[in-house]
C-alpha cells in the first residue's frame, strides 16, 4: 500500500452528542471521508440506550444542546425522546446521515506502524485502515450490575435503567428499585403511580437539589424561536450562573461559599418536604460533604417517597432469591420485578473498545486500571487518536466540553494535513506533567471524601474535572495555541499533493 495515495480517512466511534459534534467539526475543517460507527439502531448514544420512564437531562435544555444548532425546546429540561429526536435532526441538518454506520460495533482499533494507520475492525467482519480515530464512546457505556448472589435465580423481570425493556409492564406489580442516584430519582416518581407497591433500597443517600423543571409556555417558545438574541442571552445567563458557582472548583470544596450555599439549600429542601416525616428526613440526609457524590436534580423524587405505596429501605441489598431480595440485616422482601438504578462502570474507560497503540500496548495495559489522558483527550503512544469525554472531563457543561474537545481534535488533524505530517501525538512528559497537576487539584475537594463513581479502587479520581468549563476551555485553547505537548514528528509526507482528499494533500478547503 502506498500511503501517499490513500484517502485521509477518519473513524468516529459513537453517534451520541460527542460523535456527532466530532463529525460536524471534522466536516467543517474540510474532511469528507468520515465514518461514524455505532452499535445502536439510531443516533443518540446515552439518549438512545437510556429510555426508562422519566429519563431526562439534569441540565437546562438550552445549554444541553449544541451552540451551532439551537432548537425550539418544549421544556426547561427535556426527556430522552426529545433529545434523541434533536440529534436525529442535527444529523440531517448538517448532512451527516451518509457518514453513519449504525448497527455496526467497532470491535478493535489497532495501530499499524508500517503504514501509520489505524486498523479498525467491526462486528460485521470488516477491517479497514483509517488515518485517525476519534473515540466518542464516552463514560456511560457499560451498565453496572450488582454482584449479589442469587440474582440469576430471581424469577421475575430484572430491568436496568440503562437497558430498559419497554415490553415489560410493571403495572400492578410489587417492584424493587435499587439505587438512589439520578436515574432512580427519575424512574421512581415515573413508575410509582402505576405499580402496586414500590420499595426503594438506599445504600447511601445522595445530595439533592430541586430541578424546578417545567414546560415552556407557548409565548416563551415563540419568543425564543423568533429571536436568536433571546436564545443567546438565555444560554449565556444559564452558562454564567454555573461558571461563577464553579470558579476555581469552589462548588466542589467543602467550606467554600458556593459549596456551603448548595448544601444549605439541599438541607432546607429536605426540611420543607419532610416536615411531617421525621423518619424519611433522617434517612435521606447525607452524612458526607456536598458534592461527595454527583448531586441529584429532582423536584418530584422526595414527594414520591411520601406516597402511601412507596417504602424507603435505607439498607443495601445483600443477596437475591427466587422471589425477592434480602437486605444486609437479613430481612427478606418479596417482589414481582426488580429495577436496577445502579449506574455505569464509569472508571473502565474504553473497556468496550480494545485499542492497541505503538509497540503493541493496549490502553488497558497502559492504564492498569487507572485511566488518565492529556486534557482527557490524548494518550502517549496512541498517535492520531482522540477521546471525547475521556478521563477527568466529567462535570460542568458536558455538551460544551464535547464541542471543545471535538474542535480540538479537528484542529489538530487539520494542522496535520496542512503541514503534510503523518502523525500527531502527545509526549509522555507533557502528559505526566498535566496529570500530576490535575491530581493535585483534587486535594480538598469533596470528590476524595464521598463514596462515589469518581475514583478507582486506589482512590485516584479519574472521572471529574475540578474546575469550571471555562477553565477547561482555556486549557484546550492553550494546548492548541502553544503546542509544546506534541511529540516531534519524525516522518513527513514527500512529493507534491496529487489529488484533493488524498493523504498527501490537505482537505479541499484548507490552505497551506
Amino acid at each position: 500500500m502506498n500511503p501517499s495515495k490513500t484517502p485521509f480517512r477518519i473513524a468516529v466511534i459513537g453517534a451520541g452528542f460527542g460523535g456527532i459534534a466530532a463529525a460536524f467539526f471534522l466536516k467543517r475543517a474540510g474532511f469528507s471521508d468520515i465514518r461514524i460507527f455505532d452499535a445502536a439502531e439510531g443516533v443518540g448514544g446515552t439518549w438512545w440506550s437510556n429510555r426508562y420512564p422519566g429519563a431526562a437531562t439534569d441540565a437546562a435544555s438550552h445549554i444541553y444542546s449544541y451552540s451551532f444548532a439551537p432548537h425550539d425546546w418544549s421544556r426547561t429540561h427535556v426527556g430522552w425522546r426529545e433529545l434523541q429526536g434533536y440529534l436525529e435532526a442535527v444529523v440531517d441538518r448538517f448532512g451527516l446521515r451518509p457518514n453513519l454506520r449504525l448497527k455496526t460495533a467497532v470491535t478493535s482499533a489497532v495501530w499499524q506502524p508500517d503504514v501509520e494507520r489505524w486498523l479498525v475492525t467491526t462486528d460485521k467482519g470488516e477491517a479497514e485502515l483509517y488515518n485517525a480515530v476519534v473515540s466518542a464512546v464516552g463514560m456511560f457505556t457499560r451498565p453496572k450490575y450488582p454482584d449479589w448472589p442469587g440474582l440469576d435465580d430471581f424469577q421475575g423481570p430484572v430491568l436496568h435503567t440503562a437497558a430498559w425493556d419497554p415490553a415489560v409492564d410493571l403495572s400492578g406489580k410489587h417492584v424493587a428499585v435499587v439505587g438512589t442516584g439520578s436515574s432512580a430519582a427519575q424512574v421512581v416518581p415515573a413508575i410509582a403511580p402505576a405499580v402496586s407497591h414500590l420499595t426503594l433500597f438506599q445504600r447511601q443517600p445522595g445530595w439533592l437539589l430541586p430541578k424546578r423543571d417545567r414546560d415552556f409556555s407557548t409565548a416563551e417558545r415563540a419568543l425564543l424561536s423568533r429571536s436568536w438574541l433571546r436564545r443567546k442571552l438565555l444560554r449565556l445567563k444559564l452558562y454564567t450562573a454555573q461558571e461563577v458557582r464553579e470558579w476555581r472548583g469552589a462548588f466542589f470544596r467543602p467550606g467554600a461559599r458556593p459549596n456551603s450555599e448548595a448544601r444549605d439549600a439541599a438541607l432546607a429542601y429536605i426540611d420543607a418536604v419532610f416536615a411531617d416525616r421525621a423518619d424519611l428526613k433522617a434517612a435521606v440526609t447525607p452524612d458526607y460533604p456536598f458534592a461527595g457524590k454527583r448531586a441529584v436534580m429532582s423536584s418530584d423524587f422526595y414527594p414520591a417517597l411520601k406516597r402511601a405505596n412507596v417504602t424507603l429501605v435505607p439498607k443495601a441489598v445483600a443477596r437475591a432469591e427466587a422471589d425477592g431480595l434480602v437486605d444486609v440485616d437479613g430481612v427478606h422482601r418479596r417482589f414481582d420485578a426488580i429495577v436496577l438504578a445502579t449506574g455505569y462502570a464509569v472508571t473502565d474507560y474504553l473497556v468496550s473498545l480494545p485499542t492497541v497503540g505503538r509497540h503493541g500496548r493496549s490502553l488497558s495495559d497502559v492504564w492498569k486500571g487507572e485511566p488518565e489522558a492529556f486534557l482527557g483527550v490524548m494518550v502517549p503512544g496512541f498517535p492520531n487518536f482522540f477521546m471525547l469525554y475521556g478521563p477527568n472531563t466529567n462535570g460542568g457543561f458536558i455538551v460544551s466540553n464535547l464541542e471543545r474537545q471535538a474542535r480540538f481534535a479537528a484542529g489538530e488533524l487539520r494542522r496535520l494535513a496542512r503541514r503534510g505530517e503523518r502523525t500527531v501525538e502527545v509526549s509522555a512528559e507533557a502528559s505526566a506533567r498535566y496529570n500530576a497537576w490535575l491530581q493535585a487539584q483534587m486535594t480538598g475537594t469533596a470528590f476524595v471524601e464521598g463514596r462515589n463513581y469518581f475514583k478507582t479502587a486506589s482512590g485516584k479520581i479519574v472521572t471529574q474535572w475540578p474546575d469550571n468549563a471555562t477553565a477547561y476551555a482555556w486549557k484546550l485553547w492553550a494546548a492548541r495555541r502553544f503546542g509544546g505537548w506534541r511529540l516531534p514528528t519524525a516522518s513527513r509526507r514527500r512529493g507534491p499533493a496529487t489529488a484533493v482528499g488524498d493523504a498527501s494533500a490537505p482537505p479541499s478547503n484548507l490552505r497551506p
